[in-house]
């Protein structure tokens, strides 16, 4: 328990203000059983408390002479100062996504990815690259790169339905970014009715979402950072003969066709 003789000038004590610490700036005692104690608060203001014996049981000094102490868990502390690297590194290394992935980018991936792509906030942007380009390691690096800058946490990937389980693999397996291949029985398994509420990273089905109104009414009450469409020409209205300009290339507000 602390005495009013602990409560010294320059210490930190918590029980003088509800809220938190007070900086003891001067005590001056009164008799042997009360002290009147100038003190300073976290805001700066100065305030003044007369404090009795009976106050005692309810003070702590936090630290006699600083408001800080060095017997915290130093596991802890590496664990939260290793994740705020992390969270900084992209602002120190430019390829971040690159050196904690799996793959071995080609030059044209990275300045697609890199010079193209990230420096334009928002995005609308169609990679129309050959067949066997690396069109989903670009976008693999595009996801990872947005992630680590804290600019995606929800992401909707719309693929042929005989492409889905391969990105999934390819994003998990060289990414590690854990996407949700969505089917039948989770959306009926939904415990708030909505699975895409429920679940931040997803791969659909272009066939499932085209034909089904009740999975297209959820995907209009929830909200995409980034919404990837692969082969997005087969989400294109059909040419007119009466129309000159060539058609939309994508179904989506933000896409590209990995």
């Amino acid at each position: 328990m602390t005495r009013l003789e602990d409560v010294t000038r320059g210490s930190s004590v918590r029980g003088i203000l509800p809220e938190g610490l007070v900086t003891v700036l001067d005590v001056k005692w009164i008799g042997t059983v009360a002290i009147e104690v100038t003190y300073k608060d976290s805001a700066g203001r100065l305030g003044n408390e007369l404090l009795d014996r009976d106050r005692e049981p309810t003070l702590e000094i936090a630290r006699a002479g600083q408001p800080w102490s060095f017997d915290g868990d130093g596991a802890q502390f590496r664990l939260v100062s290793e994740a705020h690297r992390i969270r900084l590194a992209y602002l120190f290394d430019p390829l971040l996504a690159v050196h904690t992935s799996l793959v071995d980018p080609l030059p044209h991936q990275i300045t697609a990815v890199y010079d193209a792509m990230l420096p334009r906030q928002p995005l609308r942007f169609l990679l129309a690259d050959d067949p066997g380009a690396g069109k989903t390691i670009m976008t693999g690096l595009f996801l990872k790169e947005l992630m680590a800058r804290g600019d995606l946490n929800r992401c909707l990937i719309v693929s042929p339905g005989n492409l889905v389980e391969q990105w999934q693999d390819e994003l998990d397996r060289r990414f590690h970014l854990p996407f949700e291949i969505m089917t039948n029985d989770k959306l009926e398994a939904a415990r708030t009715g909505n699975w895409f509420q429920e679940n931040p990273l997803v791969i659909a089905r272009l066939d499932k979402l085209s034909r089904d109104e009740s999975v297209q009414a959820k995907l209009e009450q929830t909200d995409w950072d980034l919404i990837v469409c692969d082969e997005a020409t087969s989400s294109a209205p059909p040419i007119s003969a009466t129309r000159s300009s060539t058609p939309s290339a994508t179904a989506w507000d933000s896409s590209s066709a990995p």
